[in-house]
């Protein structure tokens, strides 16, 4: 232990225990199958024969060769149906798309936290100045998966044959690309993103760098333009992986708070979370956030209610506190969702004309094979914030 760090071993003894212990014990799974969750089972065609008072079909092997394929069963679309409930349990969810990713993702997050939580601690009882934060790097790991897990999901809208899916990403991406080529302009008495003193860092040692190397015509302008345009570039791929997530988040908020009508609580709960990035971002607007605390007006003097030192911590924990608030009401979202088949049998009962009824079982079966996804929508934006503002508070 002496020889490799206790960090190291705590880091290296979280990572054995995540791999041995995700087929007994995974928080991921518990999430989704702990029976707080409830899906809609498709009808059978017999049932739907019963509700739409005829009789099954029956053929046989004789009438199918004679007939080649049998025309499908419709049943008049205002049929008194209504789906059933159970419980999602551990065997249903492993016919879900992406529930491996978002198993081992989930549960990467959670060792990721119990690392950096450990690292904070022994940075606040040891002095460690001089060792390498492993729970900085945990938290920077779980964001880059994050973001690959993200490009895995928008790489499927880009392989949809219809293509509108493709069109919202790239929308998605040229706006954010917009919006960050007008941010990077904007003054940091504004907006206090602390770009100018990062770039300021970043091109004085490329200078010293670029004239040990004998580089005579270094040109810091340019560099600094292809500094920023490549940051914005980054920032239109991160908006286009955020496009789904994003939509999906505001009809899954929509649901909950229909949903949940009957708890004022919680439809303020719901309402605080989705208007959280509100929140975090004026957190960076500097005349509203750090010069209305740090020197508040009273008067013709200011007095200052929080040092800014104290600022910086409370903004951060005021992520933190919201990231919570969101993984706290991620039943609702998920529930909400799953409520999405009975809603269409609902909207599908209102229609004249009949429909077939594989039509009807197709439906019910593929909102409850997306809920994964839906999942990883939900949750990912959630890490990448949260890890992003731990790591970021590790590294000072």
């Amino acid at each position: 232990m002496a020889l490799m760090g206790i960090q190291l071993v705590v880091s290296l003894l979280a990572a054995s225990i995540m791999q041995r212990m995700a087929p007994h014990c995974s928080f991921a799974r518990w999430l989704l199958c702990n029976g707080s969750l409830f899906r809609f089972k498709h009808p059978s065609e017999g049932e739907l024969c019963a509700l739409a008072g005829k009789q099954m079909p029956k053929q046989t092997r004789r009438d199918r060769r004679q007939n080649g394929e049998s025309k499908p069963l419709t049943v008049p679309k205002d049929i008194d149906l209504h789906l059933e409930k159970a419980p999602v349990n551990a065997m249903d969810a492993l016919v879900l798309r992406f529930f491996l990713e978002y198993q081992w993702l989930v549960d990467f997050a959670v060792y990721a936290m119990g690392v950096y939580l450990f690292t904070e601690c022994y940075y606040n009882i040891v002095d460690a100045s001089k060792e390498v934060n492993i729970g900085a790097i945990w938290c920077v790991l779980t964001v880059l998966f994050s973001l690959k897990t993200l490009h895995t999901l928008m790489s499927h809208y880009f392989r949809s044959e219809e293509g509108g899916e493709r069109s919202v990403c790239l929308a998605f991406g040229f706006l954010s690309l917009l919006v960050a080529m007008l941010v990077l302009v904007v003054r940091e008495d504004y907006l206090e993103f602390g770009l100018e003193s990062g770039f300021s860092n970043l091109f004085d040692n490329l200078e010293v760098f670029a004239k040990q190397q004998g580089f005579a015509d270094w040109s810091i302008p340019v560099t600094k333009l292809t500094v920023k345009l490549g940051l914005a570039a980054v920032c239109a791929y991160i908006g286009a992986l955020l496009a789904f997530p994003g939509l999906r988040m505001a009809q899954t908020h929509l649901d909950a708070v229909q949903m949940n009508s009957d708890s004022p609580l919680i439809q303020i709960l719901l309402h605080m979370s989705f208007l959280s990035p509100v929140i975090v971002l004026v957190l960076w607007v500097k005349p509203i956030a750090r010069d209305f605390l740090v020197n508040a007006p009273m008067g013709k003097t200011s007095v200052t209610i929080v040092s800014s030192a104290a600022f910086d911590s409370i903004r951060l924990w005021i992520i933190v506190v919201l990231c919570v608030l969101r993984l706290g009401l991620t039943r609702y979202h998920m529930q909400a969702y799953l409520n999405l088949a009975q809603k269409w049998v609902e909207q599908m009962k209102k229609e004249a004309g009949r429909i077939a009824a594989i039509d009807i079982q197709r439906k019910v079966t593929r909102i409850f094979c997306y809920l994964t996804v839906v999942t990883l929508q939900y949750l990912l934006p959630i890490l990448l914030i949260l890890f992003s503002t731990l790591a970021l508070k590790a590294l000072g």
